[in-house]
């Protein structure tokens, strides 16, 4: 027990704003919850089981799969429709059809995504590209780009202006 307490009184930075990162916090949050553990007579691998149970892991985006399109329309200062792009691991991916496009210029993309992996952006691009070209019918194919970015973000856990190459 003293061990642990030793460890987290040790294992605090110093150095300023390090001390108050979110890294830091949940080091020391954890540390806790093994410290009350161990109070409580619980083994430390248990309290560590049941401390990462709830845990989202990281998907396998090579497994991912788009499985439905779904669209809501929203009447707030004007008509916006939005779709959702569902994958067979729960994620999903929101986008906007813009440019006053009435949402049957993204489901009729439906039948060409479905059962496709929604990371593999460029490929699924140039097949919805193509439906594009006419006036409004690009709002959309640009609301399945976003949700495919949207989707892809999720999946790996990072935001899109990093897919994107930001920074």
């Amino acid at each position: 027990m003293k061990s642990i307490l030793k460890q987290i009184t040790e294992n605090q930075d110093h150095t300023g704003d390090s001390e108050r990162s979110r890294r830091s916090f949940i080091r020391k949050a954890a540390m806790g919850g093994i410290a009350i553990g161990s109070f409580m007579n619980m083994p430390v691998e248990e309290t560590l089981e049941q401390m990462t149970s709830k845990v989202q892991r990281a998907s396998r985006p090579s497994e991912l799969k788009i499985t439905d399109m779904r669209v809501a329309v929203i009447n707030d200062s004007g008509r916006k429709p939005i779709i959702r792009l569902d994958t067979n691991q729960g994620i999903y991916g929101l986008g906007e059809v813009r440019d006053g496009a009435d949402e049957r210029y993204a489901l009729m993309l439906k039948s060409r995504l479905l059962g496709l992996n929604p990371c593999n952006i460029e490929m699924l691009f140039r097949i919805i590209k193509q439906f594009g070209y006419h006036g409004r019918q690009g709002g959309g194919v640009s609301a399945v780009e976003m949700a495919l970015w949207d989707l892809c973000g999720k999946a790996y856990g990072v935001p899109v202006w990093q897919l994107l190459g930001g920074r």
